[in-house]
């Protein structure tokens, strides 16, 4: 599967839940069972490869303005959610995570930010064709500390002069 693949699964499934992560996360599952397992693994390994890519502490602090704080726990299901976005969202938000406020067209912090469930659909597909756990994929594993330099995600005077057009939108 290349890239091209893994972001028409992830964009057609996400345009067929009308944006909500768990339908989408649903329809996900439901389309990886379409596929072969190795095709699933390499949708898998995709994921995980922009999943690790997005641990950044930017890219945390954008997630903190949006949810109004993140937790690990938060930040690994924000950076699930990203990926759910599509291509345009993702590579725009680790490129630059203030631009997540003109990719964003709305962001309701009681539906959006949340796509835990996303990140095990390759898992739960897997082991639904195979009748076993889906295999180590290979890739190596996240980074001990996020990517960058450390802030104070509690300082709203610092969030709002790292991400200002984010605090603009979303901040409190």
């Amino acid at each position: 599967m290349d890239e091209t693949e893994f972001w028409e699964i992830v964009d057609s499934t996400r345009e067929a839940a009308e944006g909500d992560p768990d339908d989408h996360a649903d329809l996900l599952v439901e389309r990886l069972l379409r596929l072969d397992p190795d095709a699933v693994l390499d949708f898998a390994r995709h994921f995980e490869s922009r999943w690790n890519r997005a641990y950044t502490w930017d890219l945390w602090g954008a997630a903190a303005v949006l949810l109004g704080g993140a937790s690990d726990d938060a930040f690994d299901a924000f950076r699930c959610w990203l990926i759910g976005q599509g291509r345009e969202v993702f590579e725009g938000g680790v490129h630059d995570p203030d631009t997540l406020a003109e990719l964003l067209e709305d962001f309701d912090e009681d539906i959006d930010g949340d796509g835990e469930e996303l990140g095990y659909a390759a898992d739960e597909a897997y082991e639904r064709l195979t009748g076993v756990d889906a295999p180590d994929l290979g890739i190596p594993p996240q980074a001990a500390e996020p990517a960058g330099t450390a802030f104070d995600f509690d300082d709203d005077a610092a969030l709002a002069r790292r991400f200002p057009s984010l605090w603009e939108r979303f901040g409190t």
